[in-house]
């Protein structure tokens, strides 16, 4: 099974996925409530279906117009206003290589003018600013995903196939699954761990948008929709992927305050890297382009040709592999890392630095 990054339909948009099936242990949002949303749910339950089903227009009422349509040129996508400065938190992939945007209010009006205030393809977020904020701007409230469970109801807010506003409805399928996005057709190239998955559709247009609690939290960013190369790359129904909210709030912050990603949080090897096949054409290893002056392989002795088959355990047979493990352990984590030098294999330990 594979995944497909969630865009817009617009002529070459579409951009695919893989999915890693590998799962890994996926702020200005407000005050937290005091209630869990797990209690929330089974005091709705206990109360019929009626109330449910109030909840869910609560929420819709609530949470929605925070919720954005983002358009630039090539692409449409959504987003949600993070502050009341206007600063809105998008996908990395809906905005590509625009700086400028106009960006509609799901509660209507003419559209706004934002800017580009920097992207982090990395982990495919990117937040952008209303040139000129209209007053009574709803900044959403960002909950804490770590507290997210499996069978918890969610709702999807964006503007899927460009149908502003919709709002559709699932549970948490899983939490913790680390998803890769293909670089090719607008894709970032992105492995993005710890992301929710939920059984909540999630369209193209979708991207940027929320996934929602019935407490009426962000808990996520949709990102990604898996698609079965059995159905012709079709949409697997039911399997789409949100960005944790608490990821989303840790690199907002930073932008916010710096213009860029100083602390991602996540572990690198500071070096460049390409993939390497053996004599069958098989995939055997990533080897170094590039190594950073003095970043963590120029510290542990590595250097330009250098070939990466092993970090820790793991086996290093792509790019993708490589980033892939990288993605699950933190920076400053001391780890061997093997590698070929003029047919002979070695092994150094590494202590990892961080991607930013």
């Amino acid at each position: 099974m594979s995944a497909s990054r969630s865009t817009s339909l617009l002529p070459g948009a579409a951009a695919c996925a893989l999915l890693a099936l590998a799962a890994t242990a996926c702020s200005s949002g407000g005050a937290e409530k005091a209630s869990s949303p797990e209690a929330s749910v089974r005091d709705l339950a206990a109360s019929g279906g009626t109330d449910l089903q109030t909840a869910y227009q609560n929420t819709v009422k609530d949470v929605l117009p925070s919720v954005v349509q983002i358009t630039t040129q090539q692409d449409l996508g959504s987003g949600v206003v993070y502050d009341s400065k206007g600063d809105i938190v998008t996908n990395a992939h809906v905005i590509g290589n625009a700086k400028t945007f106009q960006v509609s209010l799901a509660t209507g009006g003419s559209p706004l003018s934002a800017k580009l205030v920097s992207s982090f393809p990395a982990n495919d977020l990117a937040v952008i600013r209303l040139t000129s904020p209209p007053k009574g701007l709803k900044p959403a409230d960002f909950g804490d995903s770590a507290t997210v469970g499996v069978g918890e109801i969610v709702l999807a807010m964006g503007n899927p196939l460009g149908l502003s506003s919709s709002v559709t409805q699932g549970i948490v399928s899983a939490t913790g699954r680390t998803v890769s996005e293909s670089g090719s057709g607008g894709g970032t190239g992105a492995t993005i761990p710890d992301m929710v998955q939920t059984s909540a559709a999630i369209n193209p247009g979708n991207s940027g948008g929320a996934l929602v609690n019935l407490d009426n939290q962000v808990i996520g960013i949709p990102t990604l929709a898996a698609t079965d190369p059995q159905l012709g790359s079709g949409a697997a129904p039911g399997i789409g992927f949100a960005i944790p909210s608490s990821t989303v709030k840790r690199i907002a912050d930073q932008i916010i305050k710096n213009g860029r990603v100083t602390d991602s949080g996540r572990a690198a090897l500071d070096v460049t890297v390409r993939g390497v096949v053996d004599q069958n054409q098989q995939p055997a290893g990533v080897a170094i382009v590039s190594v950073t002056k003095g970043g963590a392989a120029a510290k542990a002795g590595l250097r330009a040709g250098d070939v990466i088959t092993k970090v820790g355990s793991t086996q290093i047979t792509s790019v993708q592999s490589l980033t892939a493990v990288l993605a699950a352990v933190t920076p400053g984590t001391k780890v061997p890392v093997t590698y070929d030098r003029d047919g002979a294999a070695k092994t150094s330990q590494v202590t990892l630095g961080s991607l930013g």
